[in-house]
């Protein structure tokens, strides 16, 4: 994997503020209320969160890595994959419920959305991976040298033109400032279930 200098994304949706710190991360604080979700259940459409995205061909990964540390309802970052306004995928750590929860949202008009709770990783830097091969996309995420967590497949057709990189929004309050500490592209995952 190569590093990816913030400079060569584009701002999908701009942030309130992003600085480049001195230790070559990025903080960027999202608006109060931004969000990216369509109709299921809660029956509204929201497509404003700040993404900094590039293009992400077939046979590619992208990972983005942040620091753990907010803790209010819905706060969350990760990873964008975006097609159009009816067609992408966020992936990463929400909090919800009163822990953080590493999971994904596909939406292919509508919205779904599936958690699973992280409560030891709070306070410690995540990655996230999504890897495009064929006509699938596979999410993966890990903290520290942990092993990787398989957190979602998804489709996505070989033929569409899609942008990935770091999202964070924050639907419920404003302040929030989050910490992305890197952006890698690379090849794709060799395979969904690697050899142990």
């Amino acid at each position: 994997m190569r590093s990816v200098d913030w400079s060569s994304g584009t701002w999908w949706q701009q942030p309130v503020r992003a600085v480049e710190e001195p230790d070559g991360g990025l903080s960027v604080e999202p608006g109060a209320g931004s969000d990216l979700w369509r109709h299921t259940s809660y029956g509204f459409v929201h497509d404003g969160a700040p993404a900094l995205l590039a293009p992400f061909p077939v046979d590619s990964a992208v990972e983005v890595d942040f620091r753990l540390d907010w803790t209010e309802q819905f706060d969350q970052a990760g990873v964008l994959v975006r097609v159009d306004d009816r067609n992408w995928v966020k992936a990463g750590v929400e909090v919800s419920d009163g822990q953080p929860q590493v999971g994904a949202v596909v939406t292919r008009e509508f919205s779904d959305w599936s958690v699973a709770p992280v409560p030891d990783w709070t306070g410690r830097e995540v990655t996230v991976r999504v890897s495009r091969a064929g006509n699938a996309l596979t999410v993966r995420a890990r903290v520290a040298d942990e092993p990787w967590r398989l957190v979602r497949l998804a489709p996505l057709a070989p033929d569409v033109e899609a942008s990935a990189g770091p999202y964070c929004c924050s639907p419920s309050r404003g302040g929030l400032t989050v910490h992305f500490t890197a952006w890698r592209h690379g090849p794709a995952d060799a395979t969904l279930h690697p050899e142990h």
